[in-house]
C-alpha cells in the first residue's frame, strides 16, 4: 500500500505552488492601489544585500530609486515624503519587507540619501501611490 501512494503523493506535490514568503494584509498582488496612503517609520537598507535578488527577481542596486513593501504589488511606484524636511522621491517596489516591527517601508540606499535620512536611518514618511509601471 506504501509504495502505491508514493508516486500519488509525488504527483500532488509537483502540483502545489508555494506560497509567497510574506504575509499579505491590505493590498494584495492584482488590486488597484489607486489612492493608496500610508504614514509611518521608513528606514533603508544597501551595501550588505547589494547585489542580492530581490522578490520581484531582480537583482538589488543599492543605488536605484526602490523599495521594499509587505503588501504592495510589486511594480508599485510610490512618492515617498519626509515629514521631518519635506524631500520626496519616487520609488519602485521590487522587494518585500521590512521585517522589523513599526517600520511601513525599507528604502534603498539612494533613496534614503535623497531623502536626507542616512544620518538617523529612519524617517517619519508619508507614502502615496503612483499607480503601476505596468499600467
Amino acid at each position: 500500500m506504501r509504495i502505491l501512494l508514493v508516486p500519488v503523493l509525488v504527483s500532488l506535490l509537483g502540483c502545489m505552488t508555494s506560497a509567497p514568503a510574506y504575509r499579505s494584509s491590505g493590498v494584495s498582488a492584482g488590486t488597484g492601489v489607486a489612492g493608496f496612503v500610508q504614514v509611518g517609520t521608513a528606514s533603508y537598507y544597501g551595501r550588505a544585500f547589494h547585489g542580492k535578488t530581490t522578490a520581484s527577481g531582480e537583482t538589488f542596486d543599492m543605488y536605484a530609486m526602490t523599495c521594499a513593501h509587505r503588501t504592495l504589488p510589486l511594480g508599485t511606484l510610490l512618492r515617498v515624503e519626509n515629514l521631518d524636511n519635506g524631500r520626496t522621491v519616487t520609488v519602485r517596489v521590487n522587494d518585500r519587507g521590512p521585517y522589523v516591527e513599526g517600520r511601513i517601508v525599507d528604502l534603498s540606499y539612494g533613496a534614503a540619501e535623497r531623502l536626507g535620512m542616512l544620518e538617523t536611518g529612519t524617517a517619519r514618511v508619508r507614502l502615496t501611490s503612483l499607480g503601476s509601471e505596468n499600467r
